[in-house]
Order: structure tokens, then C-alpha cells, then sequence
């Protein structure tokens, strides 16, 4: 099977097995049950296309052992996540849409979207090499940089972070943190973390900041001191 007898909903089980297993540890592999969880359909449904999927040589699927892309796997998974942040680039860079608004609206727009098309909204975004939320864009030829980014909520305090990427896409989570100044960029100084998964407090320039420790484990910051 060719990139173009892909089917929509193909391409949507490889990215999702390529998010699940971090996208930066694309061994990893992913449970059937979190993957249905994610696509919110039926484990029957999954375990079929699954099935179908690994006899296509998209996947590997060992019972109890959880499921694996490929070498041509990840491949399209890289395709189709270059078409969907270049997509949410443009809403928010050409269209002016909030960085809240985009994640759904991509992943309908993308899979339909020609290739020609996805390279001028592209162009037309200002060459971006980032998603809104901080995720990078695959190349044409699917290279991807490795993430040298850890979760806000196991960090040292003390020390200045800038913050990378943010892994939510639920939009009131996502306005939230952008009325706390909270975006990919800022730096952003770590004073406490209170113990048994308690509140973290942070320093933005001058103001003070206080969020939940489950907030904080979808913000990926690396060392900025």
C-alpha cells in the first residue's frame, strides 16, 4: 500500500501510536486499550486496524507486549504530523485563530489537504520549524530533532527553565496557560514544589505563578541558567 491508498483514519492510528509512545521514543510501545482511550472507539475497533496495519507493515503488534511503528510506520507518522502542526501554524500565524483553537481544527483539515496545498500554507506561515504549542515540524524527509525537554513537574528548584512545548491541546487548559504567560519560549524560574504532588510556584520576570502539579507535568522545559 502507497502513502496515497492511505486511508484518513490509517494515518490518524499512526500518529496517535507515534504521540502515545512520546514521539521521542518511537520503540515504545503502546497498550490497545490506551489507544482506543485516545480515539475514543472500541477496543474491537482498534484491535482490527490493527490487525490490518501490521499485516500492511505499518506496525507490530505482539500480544500482551504492546504495539510498535515501523521504519515505514513512523515514516507516514511523520508525515501526517509535519501536515498537521504546519495546519495549526497557519491558523495562528496567517488566519490569526488563538493557539487554543487549532489542535481539532488541524487534525480535520490535514488527512484532506493536498501536498502543494499543506507547502504554500507553509510558505505563507513564515517557514515554520514549530508547532504553536512548542512540537517541532518533521522535514519533507520525515527527520524529526530529538527532544531534550523534561516534564516542569520533575525538575530541581532553584534554577531558570525555558519552556519548550505544552502537551495538553484541551483549549481551556491551553487559555489558561496563556493567561499565565505560560507559553514555548518564556523563561521561567522554579522557587517550590510542595510535596505529595502539590502545588508549584514559579517566577515569570517579575510576577509570581502558582499551578497544579498535573498542569505541570504536561509543560516540558529544559535548563536555562
Amino acid at each position: 500500500m502507497t502513502e496515497d491508498t492511505l486511508s484518513a483514519t490509517m494515518r490518524d492510528y499512526l500518529v496517535h501510536v507515534y504521540r502515545l509512545a512520546d514521539a521521542g521514543v518511537p520503540e515504545q510501545p503502546v497498550g490497545t486499550s490506551e489507544l482506543a482511550d485516545v480515539l475514543q472507539v472500541s477496543p474491537p475497533a482498534v484491535n482490527r486496524m490493527v490487525t490490518k496495519l501490521r499485516e500492511l507493515g505499518y506496525l507490530q503488534h505482539e500480544r500482551y507486549q504492546g504495539i510498535t511503528l515501523t521504519t515505514s510506520g513512523q515514516q507516514e507518522a511523520l508525515k501526517q504530523l509535519r501536515r498537521h502542526r504546519i495546519v495549526e501554524a497557519f491558523l495562528v500565524n496567517v488566519m490569526g485563530f488563538g493557539w487554543h483553537e487549532v489542535h481539532y481544527e488541524a487534525e480535520r483539515m490535514a488527512s484532506s489537504l493536498d501536498d502543494r496545498v499543506v507547502q504554500r500554507m507553509y510558505d505563507m506561515a513564515g517557514s515554520p520549524t514549530e508547532s504553536p504549542h512548542g512540537a517541532p515540524i518533521p522535514t519533507l524527509e520525515g527527520v524529526i530533532p530529538t527532544f531534550d525537554d523534561v516534564p516542569l513537574a520533575h525538575v530541581e528548584p532553584h534554577h531558570n527553565y525555558e519552556l519548550r512545548r505544552v502537551l495538553t491541546h484541551e483549549p481551556d487548559r491551553l487559555e489558561y496557560l496563556a493567561a499565565l504567560g505560560l507559553k514555548p519560549g518564556v523563561i521561567l524560574k522554579l522557587l517550590h514544589i510542595a510535596p505529595f504532588n502539590g502545588p508549584i510556584q514559579l517566577q515569570l520576570g517579575r510576577e509570581y505563578r502558582i499551578i497544579g502539579h498535573t498542569l505541570a507535568e504536561h509543560l516540558r522545559v529544559r535548563q536555562a541558567d
